[in-house]
């Protein structure tokens, strides 16, 4: 019998696929990041936060699969970036602690803290995101939707 999925028990991303991950194009991740992005988050992004995120350049780091996608906000939606030479805020951990952050299974703090969390580039942006990010309406992934009436056991 397989035990029920659980985020708090994902693995990170196996070496052997992560060397295949690294050497994909980053445009077609990025473009689905900033779908995404657009979909959960832009909608309840603050206007102060808007305007100082505007001409920003972001990069998601995902280390254990050694990928990156990088966006910016063009002042009213995230935007899809070819992989830039230096973005203004780089934020890097592994798969599972963003899947865990973004469903609030982890304090970014913690993370942060504990070194599995890491942001490089501009301090301010970086704690306006955080801080952001903290007042947001989350988790965002819930996908007990998904999964309710497909054999999952609760």
């Amino acid at each position: 019998m397989n035990a029920p999925f659980s985020f708090s028990t994902l693995p990170e991303c196996p070496k052997p696929i992560a060397a295949v991950l690294e050497r994909l194009p980053s445009f077609p991740g990025s473009l689905v990041l900033a779908t995404a992005l657009n979909a959960i988050l832009a909608p309840q992004l603050p206007e102060d936060v808007k305007q100082l995120m505007s001409g920003r350049r972001f990069r998601i780091h995902v280390r254990d699969a050694r990928v990156s996608f990088d966006f910016s906000w063009n002042g009213s939606r995230f935007t899809p970036l070819s992989r830039q030479a230096q973005p203004d805020l780089t934020i890097s951990a592994s798969g599972p602690d963003f899947l865990r952050i973004a469903r609030r299974q982890e304090d970014p703090d913690t993370l942060f803290f504990n070194r599995r969390l890491s942001m490089e580039g501009d301090t301010e942006l970086g704690l306006v995101v955080k801080n952001t990010l903290d007042a947001l309406e989350l988790p965002v992934f819930d996908l007990s939707r998904f999964t309710r009436g497909r054999g999952a056991r609760p």
